[in-house]
C-alpha cells in the first residue's frame, strides 16, 4: 500500500503536489493559493487558534526576576473581588433565605476536588458564616435533595452554629439517587410561607445533576413561586440546565444573572458567596416603609443558674427580653414568649453598609506616588519611586495584570489617603469603612441629629427606604 502511494505521488507534477499540501501558515487551508489564498487570509481566526498562554504575560523585572510579576498577579486577584458596583441601591436587609443542596449521586463526581459533595459541604459552612457576618438580623434554613425527595437539614433559624452542625453531619452520609427540584421548591415554599412581608424571600440552589426527578408539573410550582414573590438563584456544577434557567428568569423578573455554572473550585466559591449580598428591591410594595418592633436587651450574669426560654437549659448568663423579661441565650433571636425580635445595636449597624457601600479606591500612578511613603492604615512602607528608566518597566508589568496599581498604592477618592492592597481588602470586605475618612470624622465630631440605640429598651425601626430610623420612648 505504501508503494502504491509513493508511485501516485511520484506521478504528480509540482503544481499538483503543492495544491494538495496543507500548511499552518497564514492564508493556508485552500487547494489553490492563487484563487483562495487572499480570501482565506481575510477570514477571522477560530476561537481555538487564539491561544492565550499564562507565561506570555510574565515580564522580568530590572533585576531579572519575576517576583514583581507574581506580586502583581496576587494583587490582581484581590482587586478583582473588590471592583464591584458601589451604587447605593435599596436592598432588603432583613432576609429569609433557604439553601438547597444537591445530595444526589451526581455529587460523587471528582471534577471538583476532592468531590463535588465534600466541596459543597465545605463551602456551605463558609457560606453560613459569611452570611450571618454580613446579614446578622436575617434567617437561614437548609434543605437537601436525595432519592427524589426533599429532606430538611436545618430549620429556619438565626443561629449559625445550628446550621454548621447540621451541615457537618452530612459528611457521614453518601450522595445517592436523583434530585427533585419540584419537591425541594415545594418545601421551601412551606418554610417561607410565614415569612413577614417586610423581609425578603430567597432560595439558593446548588445543583450538580443534569436532570430532575419530579412527581408533577414543575412549571406550576414555578408559577406558585412567582405568586409568593420568592426569588431563586442557582449555582450549577455540571452544565446549564434549561429548567434551571427558566426558574431563575421567571422568579427574578426576566433576569438570569442569578444563574451561574462553576468553572472551577474558586469560581464555585465566588458564585455561592454572591448570595450573601442582599438583593435589590424592585417592586413598589417592598419599597414602602414599615415600622418593626425590636428589642435591644442587655446581657446579664447571674450567680445562680436559671433556665433559658429558648432551649430550656440551665445557664448563668444571657439576655433579658425588653418586653417580657424572658431570658434567651444568644442574639439575634426571637423571644419565645412574646415573639419580639431581639437584636443588638451593632447588628443593625453591620447590616447598614449594604445600603451605602464603600466606594472603590483608585490606582495611584507613579507621578502621584511621591505624596506617600507608608500605608495610612498599617504603616507598611511603599516601594520607592523609581527613576524614569525603571518606571517604564514597572508600568509594563502592571499593565500585564489589569486592575493593579503600578505603585502598589490605592487612593480613597474622599479623603485622598493612600493604602496598600491588604488594607484595601480589609476596608471593603471586613469593616466597610475607610480608615482615613473615619480618622478625619473623629477629629471634628459633629452631631447629625440621629437617635442612638439604647440597650435595654424596645424601639421602632423603620426599614424599606434605604435608612433605619429608631424611635425610642
Amino acid at each position: 500500500m505504501a508503494d502504491s502511494d509513493g508511485e501516485y505521488i511520484d506521478d504528480l507534477s509540482d503544481d499538483e503536489t503543492n495544491a494538495h499540501q496543507v500548511t499552518r501558515g497564514v492564508g493556508a487551508g485552500t487547494r489553490s493559493s492563487g484563487r483562495g489564498g487572499a480570501a482565506q487570509a481575510a477570514q477571522p481566526k477560530a476561537r481555538w487558534e487564539d491561544i492565550q498562554r499564562s507565561w506570555d504575560t510574565v515580564v522580568e523585572g530590572a533585576d531579572g526576576s519575576i517576583s514583581s510579576t507574581v506580586v502583581g498577579l496576587l494583587e490582581a486577584g484581590k482587586r478583582k473581588r473588590l471592583l464591584r458596583d458601589t451604587t447605593p441601591l435599596q436592598r432588603g436587609i432583613i432576609r429569609h433565605l433557604i439553601i438547597v443542596l444537591d445530595l444526589s449521586s451526581a455529587m460523587a463526581e471528582k471534577d471538583l476536588r476532592p468531590t463535588r459533595y465534600l466541596l459543597t459541604i465545605r463551602y456551605a459552612q463558609e457560606f453560613v458564616t459569611e452570611f450571618f457576618e454580613q446579614n446578622p438580623i436575617s434567617q437561614l434554613g437548609i434543605i437537601g435533595m436525595r432519592d427524589g425527595l426533599a429532606v430538611r437539614i436545618s430549620d429556619m433559624s438565626g443561629n449559625p452554629n445550628d446550621h454548621i452542625g447540621a451541615i457537618q453531619a452530612l459528611r457521614t452520609q453518601d450522595p445517592k439517587g436523583h434530585p427533585s427540584l419540584q419537591n425541594a421548591l415545594d418545601m421551601t415554599r412551606a418554610a417561607l410561607f410565614n415569612a413577614p412581608s417586610h423581609g425578603t424571600r430567597e432560595v439558593t440552589i446548588v445543583f450538580g445533576a443534569l436532570l430532575s426527578s419530579d412527581p408533577g408539573d414543575i412549571h406550576k410550582t414555578i408559577t406558585a413561586l412567582v405568586g409568593d414573590k420568592i426569588r431563586v438563584g442557582v449555582v450549577g456544577l455540571a452544565a446549564q440546565v434549561a429548567i434551571c434557567r427558566e426558574l431563575v428568569m421567571k422568579t427574578n423578573e426576566g433576569n438570569d444573572s442569578a444563574y451561574g455554572v462553576a468553572l472551577n473550585e474558586q469560581h464555585f466559591r465566588e458564585l455561592l458567596l454572591e448570595s450573601t449580598t442582599p438583593p435589590v428591591t424592585r417592586s413598589a410594595k417592598q419599597s414602602a416603609s414599615s415600622l418593626l418592633m425590636m428589642g435591644f436587651p442587655s446581657r446579664i450574669v447571674e450567680t445562680h443558674a436559671s433556665l433559658c426560654a429558648c432551649h430550656s437549659k440551665l445557664t448563668k448568663g444571657g439576655y433579658l427580653c425588653s418586653r417580657c423579661t424572658s431570658k434567651v441565650c444568644s442574639l439575634p433571636s426571637e423571644c419565645p414568649a412574646c415573639g419580639l425580635t431581639l437584636i443588638l445595636s451593632t447588628h443593625l449597624a453591620r447590616s447598614y453598609h449594604h445600603l451605602f457601600p464603600l466606594l472603590n479606591w483608585v490606582e495611584v500612578p507613579w507621578r502621584k506616588a511621591g505624596r506617600s511613603s507608608h500605608c495610612f492604615a498599617c504603616q507598611t512602607p511603599f516601594p520607592t519611586v523609581p527613576t524614569e528608566q525603571l518606571r517604564a518597566v514597572k508600568e509594563a508589568a502592571a499593565k500585564s495584570t489589569s486592575g493593579t496599581s503600578p505603585s502598589s498604592r490605592y487612593e480613597c477618592t474622599v479623603c485622598g489617603n493612600h493604602f496598600c492592597i491588604d488594607c484595601d481588602v480589609w476596608s471593603h470586605e471586613v469593616v466597610h469603612n475607610c480608615p482615613g475618612c473615619q480618622s478625619a470624622a473623629a477629629q471634628v465630631p459633629e452631631s447629625n441629629g440621629e437617635a442612638e440605640a439604647v440597650d435595654g429598651e424596645p424601639g421602632a425601626v423603620q426599614v424599606g427606604n434605604g435608612t433605619e430610623r429608631m424611635d425610642f420612648g
